[in-house]
C-alpha cells in the first residue's frame, strides 16, 4: 500500500506503507488513513526526524528494529535477491520527507498524508 504525502506548497512525495508508518512513528502521529502535519508542528517534526537519523534512533530514543528477513542467510546475502545492494536505511527513507517538510516550512505550509486504509 502507498502512502502519499502532499504539502499544500511544495509538492508529493509517496512512499510505501512500512517506511511511512516508520517515519510517522518518529513523529508521533497515529498512521491512520488521512493525517496532517500542521504548520506549527513542522519545525518539531524536522527536529525529529534529523536527529533519529542521526543517531540511528527512533524520536523516543529506542533503537531502530533490525530489517532482517527469514531469507536472509548469516553472511547478510539475500538467497532470493542476490543482486540487491545493502538494505535501505532510515537516513535513505528519511530524507525525502525531511526535504518535503523543509520546503513547506520555508512557504508556511502544512502537509497531508493519505492511504487507502490505516496502516
Amino acid at each position: 500500500m502507498l502512502v502519499k504525502f502532499n504539502s499544500n506548497t511544495s509538492g508529493q512525495i509517496m512512499m510505501f506503507a512500512p517506511a511511512a508508518r516508520q517515519l510517522l512513528e518518529i513523529l508521533h502521529k497515529d498512521c491512520t488513513a488521512r493525517g496532517v502535519i500542521t504548520t506549527e508542528q513542522l519545525a518539531e517534526a524536522i527536529e525529529r526526524l534529523q536527529a533519529a537519523v542521526a543517531g540511528g534512533r527512533r524520536g523516543g530514543g529506542e533503537a531502530l528494529p533490525a530489517q532482517a528477513t527469514a531469507s536472509e542467510k548469516a553472511d547478510g546475502s539475500d538467497a532470493d535477491h542476490p543482486e540487491d545492494g545493502p538494505p535501505i536505511g532510515l537516513a535513505q527513507r528519511a530524507f525525502p520527507l525531511i526535504e518535503l517538510l523543509e520546503w513547506t516550512q520555508k512557504e508556511d505550509g502544512f502537509i497531508l498524508w493519505e492511504a487507502a486504509k490505516d496502516f
